[in-house]
């Protein structure tokens, strides 16, 4: 079994304090920390660009990983890989070829992940399943922080375990959406290795980082 890895979301940081904000996710043990890029057009909201990644990414130790909810994503999968982005997670929605975006992605000497929506289906990652790296199931209607949990997704990270077990393949699944410590259990019973969490880490025991990263790990 693989061993849990929690990716807290800058998206619930201060942004006015975000280097300071990474380094207190480094010190609080974070394995990952989690970049949501969105453009106002494929999710209805915006966050930040490359240059910002780059700047936070000289102040990190830990992998980035980059969820890029944008469309169209596949002309950008280089912005991100040059700023310092290790994982580039994309929607196969933003994309005209899922297969050549992922390959662009794995050619860039990056992890590649695609993100399944509460609504997407997992067949249309089914023949592409060799060459993915990361899993990202949303648990939320992507596009906002705070929102409620969906524990019907639930489902098809079960599905997902039987054919990663089936076929011997080792791709991690993440779950990013209203993850907090008391449904981090179900996602982990499921199958998921990777918890996004933001409010959860951010807020919870008065912002306490390393307390809230081993709670999730743990409950």
């Amino acid at each position: 079994m693989k061993k849990i890895q929690v990716s807290p979301s800058i998206l619930a940081a201060d942004f006015s304090q975000l280097g300071n904000e990474i380094k207190r996710l480094e010190e609080g043990g974070a394995d990952l920390i989690h970049v949501d890029v969105m453009d106002g057009h494929f999710v209805p909201n915006l966050t930040i660009g490359p240059p910002v990644i780059k700047a936070l990414k000289k102040k990190s130790k830990i992998l980035f990983d980059v969820h890029l909810m944008i469309s169209p994503v596949h002309k950008y999968i280089e912005d991100y890989s040059n700023a310092g982005a290790d994982i580039i997670t994309i929607h196969p929605e933003a994309t005209n070829n899922l297969k050549s975006s992922i390959l662009k992605i794995k050619e860039l000497n990056k992890k590649a992940g695609v993100s399944l929506n509460p609504e997407t289906n997992i067949d249309v990652i089914l023949n592409e399943l060799d060459k993915i790296d990361l899993i990202l199931i949303m648990s939320v209607n992507p596009g906002f922080g705070g929102q409620k949990f969906m524990p019907e997704v639930l489902s098809k990270i079960k599905q997902l375990k039987e054919i990663q077990s089936q076929k011997g393949l080792d791709f991690d699944i993440e779950i990013d959406g209203g993850i907090n410590f008391e449904n981090c259990s179900l996602a982990k019973k499921a199958g998921a290795n990777i918890l996004v969490s933001g409010s959860t880490v951010f807020k919870e025991n008065s912002g306490n980082l390393k307390k809230n990263i081993g709670l999730l790990r743990s409950s």
